[in-house]
């Protein structure tokens, strides 16, 4: 999840100690939080970007501390927050920035802002998509060079990529209009040209915009269809973003039947997201081949040895890092007081 603690969208020591911290997880992978390809893009003034010399070294420091204490793979999601950039974090309300505030001009495939109130973005031009997916290709040398394991491409949550996918946001007459796929299919391309054939390319996509006229999960399987062809290894499918009136029905793995049948249909490796939080919950995904994978974030903010427990929970030996051995079950008799009582 995004920390909005970079600055110039270099990575600070709060990185080190947040990757530090996923690093003795136990968890499969882990993903560094969406990163833009260019200043623009991103969210905040806050968030990451992987677009200059300065970013990327700060981002190799971080990455080499992780290195240093698992071997467990590591990747990056990169992407471009189109109109919905230029805003406060979330803790500072969310909101665009204010003419005293820094702002920048916002872009996206149509001059139609994110809400009231927000910044009108520039409609891109066909030259300025070309750059666009430019940027992505030289981010994605950048990730090269540090060397992630796995790169995610953000196209999901109402940012650039989803914004050309969405009738909603889109309303362009030209190529890039009629056909909606075409700047995300161009960029995903352009990246898999350059990314490494033995490292994993995905793609995060929406199941749904949750609102009337917008992309649905009809979309989202052909949409995975053409990025399995266009080289793409998997893709995590998430929801909603794209607009501010959306009506989510939040309930638990609500986003899982989405992954359940692009999986089937659309015939690529998929991950599941959204309110998994429970072992069991997630097992179950897995087990009855609903997804290939799931991804957690908030459940992990919340309790960052999410897996130790989970494998406790199961009976399942795992490794602790020697210097928190004290701390397994079968060592420490506190366990039992510490655990919830319904495990």
């Amino acid at each position: 999840m995004c920390q909005y603690s970079a600055h110039d969208g270099s990575m600070t020591d709060w990185h080190v100690m947040h990757v530090g911290t996923y690093a003795v997880s136990g968890a499969g992978l882990f993903v560094v939080e969406a990163t833009g390809v260019t200043p623009e893009g991103r969210i905040t003034h806050g968030c990451t970007g992987l677009y200059s010399d300065d970013n990327e070294a700060a981002m190799a420091r971080v990455v080499k501390v992780y290195r240093g204490i698992t071997k467990n793979p590591v990747g990056i999601q990169i992407g471009h927050a189109g109109r919905k950039a230029s805003t406060h974090p979330p803790f500072k309300g969310g909101k665009p920035l204010g003419p005293d505030e820094s702002p920048w001009q916002t872009l996206a495939p149509s001059a139609i802002p994110f809400a009231d109130g927000w910044h009108v973005p520039h409609e891109l031009s066909p030259g300025e998509i070309r750059s666009v997916v430019d940027a992505f290709v030289a981010a994605a040398e950048r990730a090269k060079r540090i060397g992630f394991d796995v790169l995610e491409l953000h196209s999901a949550h109402g940012y650039l990529l989803q914004q050309f996918l969405s009738p909603l946001s889109n309303q362009r007459k030209d190529e890039y209009g009629r056909n909606c796929m075409r700047f995300p299919l161009e960029v995903t391309r352009a990246v898999r040209e350059v990314w490494p054939k033995e490292r994993a390319l995905g793609a995060r996509i929406n199941g749904s915009d949750w609102a009337e006229g917008g992309w649905h999960i009809e979309d989202a399987v052909a949409y995975a269809r053409e990025l399995k062809r266009a080289g793409v290894d998997f893709v995590c499918v998430s929801s909603g973003g794209t607009v501010s009136h959306q009506k989510i029905p939040v309930t638990p793995g609500y986003q899982v039947p989405f992954a359940e049948r692009v999986r089937k249909e659309a015939g690529v490796q998929t991950r599941a997201v959204g309110m998994i939080a429970d072992p069991a919950q997630a097992e179950d995904i897995l087990a009855s081949g609903k997804a290939d994978m799931v991804a957690m974030a908030r459940a992990f903010l919340d309790n960052p040895r999410w897996v130790w427990h989970a494998a406790e929970r199961f009976g399942v030996p795992l490794d602790y890092p020697p210097q928190y051995a004290r701390s397994r079950p079968d060592a420490w008799p506190g366990a039992k007081l510490a655990r919830p009582a319904a495990w």
